[in-house]
Order: C-alpha cells, then sequence, then structure tokens
C-alpha cells in the first residue's frame, strides 16, 4: 500500500500551461459518436478507402524477412532515395536525400520542427482557418500560437491578405504556418503568394513551415503536372533553396490511404540533418523498417491508386457542392485542393453546439468550424473523401437541418 501522506499525480506541479491543453472539438465530437451503428462520420480526415494490397504486401514481405529490428533514425536509404525521386517527378526539383528525414507521422515532423525553432516567449503565425493541432502543438513548446484569418470572398472561397499577415509579424515571431491546400478551406497558396512570404522569412529570419499534406488533392488545372500527368499543389519546394529558412511537412495518410500507418516525412535545410537525427532519437527513435518498405511500394507502384483516388474525390466534391449549393442558408465554393467542404450556415452561432446537435438526431458527424480557429466559426467542415452512396445518405440526413 503506498505512503497516504505521499504526494499524488494531481497534487504536483506540472509545466506552466500544460493544465490548459484540451482535445479539440473534432475529437470530442468523435468521441460523442463512438459505438453509434448508424454513424456516418465525415468529421475526421480520413476516407472509407483501405489502404491498398499492394502497400500492404510490401510490409508483409519485409515482417517475414525479419525486418523488425530498429531502423535507420531518419529513414532507411532505399525510402529517402524514393522520396527524393517522387519530388523530382512530383514537381521537378532536385532533393538531395540528405535535406530529408522520415518521421513517424506528419504531426511528430511538425513538433520536431516547433522543438527546434519556438522558445518560451517566441510566437508562430498560423494561416487561419486551419488544422487545430498547431495551435496546442505551440503551447506545448511554450511559446504562443497567433492566427491570421483569411478574408471570405461572397461567392465562398477565401483570399489571404498579405498585408495582415506580415503586420501580425513582430521581434518574437520565429516562425509562419501555412497549410496549403489548407484544411480545411482548401485554399491554395499561388506561387507569388508563395514567393512573397518566402522572401519576407529571407528578410526577417522568420523560419516557414510549410504543411503539404494535401499537394495531391488539387482539382484545378493551374496545378503544377508532371511528364506522366500527375497533378499537385504549387509547392514552396519549387522556390527554397536548400539553406533557405524553409519546412516542407508531408505524410503518406492522405495520398496513399496510410493514415494508421503514422508515417511522414520532413525537408529541412541541408546543414540540419544531425539536428533532426538528434530529435527522432530523442522523441521516438525512428519509425518501423517494415513501414518504409511499405511506403516505398506506395511511391514506386502507388500513381494509378493515387489517380483513381483524387479522381474519386474530386467527384465527391462536385457532389457535396451540387446538393448543398441548392440550399439558401448555405454559403459554398467548389473545392479548390484537400478533400473538405468548407461551408458557412447563416444563423448559425455555434457551430459546435450545432454539430452535436446534427450527430446525435441525424447520426452524421461533421466538423465544427470552431475547431480550426481564427474566421472558423459560422462553418461547418464535411470530408468527402468517401463512397458516393455514403455522401448521398449522409446529406439526405442533414438537409433538412440546413434549410
Amino acid at each position: 500500500m503506498p505512503d497516504e501522506a505521499a504526494p499524488i499525480a494531481s497534487s504536483l506541479p506540472l509545466r506552466e500551461g500544460m493544465d490548459r491543453l484540451e482535445a479539440s472539438h473534432i475529437v470530442q465530437l468523435w468521441q460523442l459518436g463512438m459505438g453509434r451503428k448508424d454513424l456516418i462520420p465525415l468529421y475526421v480526415g480520413e476516407g472509407d478507402l483501405p489502404t491498398p494490397g499492394f502497400i500492404c504486401a510490401a510490409a508483409e514481405r519485409s515482417l517475414r524477412a525479419g525486418e523488425t529490428f530498429y531502423s535507420a533514425k531518419r529513414g532507411i536509404p532505399e525510402l529517402r532515395d524514393a522520396l527524393a525521386r517522387y519530388e523530382e517527378r512530383t514537381f521537378g526539383v532536385t532533393v538531395d536525400p540528405e535535406r530529408i528525414s522520415v518521421t513517424s507521422s506528419g504531426m511528430a515532423a511538425i513538433m520536431m520542427v516547433l522543438q527546434a525553432t519556438l522558445s518560451p516567449g517566441d510566437n508562430l503565425v498560423a494561416v487561419t482557418p486551419c488544422w487545430p493541432n498547431i495551435f496546442m502543438a505551440t503551447r506545448v513548446v511554450g511559446a504562443e500560437p497567433r492566427q491570421v484569418e483569411l478574408d471570405p470572398l461572397a461567392e465562398g472561397g477565401f483570399r489571404l491578405d498579405l498585408d495582415k499577415l506580415f503586420d501580425a509579424c513582430d521581434e518574437r515571431t520565429r516562425a509562419i504556418f501555412l497549410v496549403s491546400p489548407a484544411n480545411p478551406t482548401g485554399w491554395i497558396a499561388d506561387p507569388a503568394e508563395q514567393a512573397a512570404i518566402l522572401d519576407f522569412c529571407r528578410r526577417r529570419g522568420i523560419w516557414l513551415i510549410a504543411d503539404e499534406v494535401y499537394h495531391r488533392f488539387v482539382y484545378e488545372t493551374s496545378s503544377s503536372r508532371d511528364s506522366e500527368g500527375a497533378v499537385a499543389s504549387p509547392s514552396l519546394l519549387t522556390l527554397a533553396e536548400a539553406e533557405d529558412p524553409v519546412f516542407v511537412v508531408n505524410s503518406f495518410s492522405k495520398t496513399w490511404a496510410m493514415t494508421g500507418w503514422r508515417l511522414g516525412w520532413l525537408i529541412h535545410p541541408l546543414s540540419l540533418g544531425p539536428l533532426f537525427d538528434n530529435l527522432i532519437e530523442f522523441n521516438t527513435s525512428g519509425s518501423q523498417t517494415f513501414i518504409h518498405r511499405a511506403a516505398i511500394a506506395a511511391l514506386e507502384e502507388g500513381e494509378p491508386f493515387v489517380v483513381d483516388y483524387i479522381d474519386r474525390c474530386r467527384r465527391a466534391g462536385e457532389l457535396v457542392f451540387q446538393r448543398l449549393s441548392a440550399l439558401p442558408r448555405v454559403r459554398i465554393a467548389r473545392p479548390r485542393g484537400s478533400f473538405y467542404s468548407f461551408f458557412g450556415l447563416d444563423g448559425m452561432d455555434d457551430s459546435f453546439a450545432f454539430a452535436k446537435t446534427l450527430l446525435t438526431e441525424t447520426g452524421v458527424g461533421l466538423a465544427p468550424g470552431s475547431a480550426f480557429g481564427a474566421g472558423g466559426e459560422g462553418y461547418l467542415r464535411l470530408c468527402f473523401a468517401t463512397s458516393a452512396a455514403r455522401l448521398s445518405e449522409a446529406l439526405d440526413r442533414i438537409e433538412p437541418k440546413l434549410t
């Protein structure tokens, strides 16, 4: 029996600010819907397709070959080489494999970038509405997240005011965080905007963290194309030099339907390879070789799947747009990128409460706009990376609540 006079965990001090961390509204809705048999979960960022069989088979072969020991911390050389070839095919750029670190998820890559760049009292400026984990992750390292809202357009889309972004930066700003294609809005930074932000960061000595996880989910002709016809969003990789203050974060989760595998990669300045080798050791000690083999298969054999998946999402996004744009209360634009419809609803002033009501009364899970920071309230996010039949059923259920 423990000594009754001994302190218990709840009475011991934690680091300042740790008691203010909280689960996002998306996670809270996910928990609310758990166990419901008629649930159509469109609130999280994953589709309904399982990982393709050829990717799973590569992992199985690796396991059967006994590749279950510690791996190279920054990724086995074969995977880093495959990633360099993929970036060249996709964006027409040459990336030295020494600039690539494989990480245990895109989230892990971002967390290590924040550990490397932010000190207590510093701030990070994020373009919002955006993926919400960045706010709490910034607080975990003792820094302040600042938010600069995209300006909503009358037709339902968004634009970035560069002056507003730059004015939000001060002498304690250490990083700008940019998600493009954006989760949840589908907004895409064009090359001129990227170049202006990069130039600002160079002049001011500020890091630029580019989340390009949705780089292949693009539904317009202004995107970059490689010689094989692949489509991708404009990338900072086409503008940044090897020692520019730029981190590009990516993940296998979305493009190859590998959310549960937890594997990402980071492209960083060439000189920071040894730093990230150490940070990976102290955070995770590296990811698993058999998952690396699966990732190589995704990169080298996965293009037919990716093309079909993106076309499926394109058609699904159009289905959602056609259905919701016909409702008088809804403000929605055709999605430009990512795989979400982010739509405004006139008269809704508490999106979290409304999303809970939708879930309870219809069995359809949508993410509340309030989860995505400044500029998100008044909106709902619907993930359309799922079958047309499932989307149609979900829309049939929720449309009466949106009219």
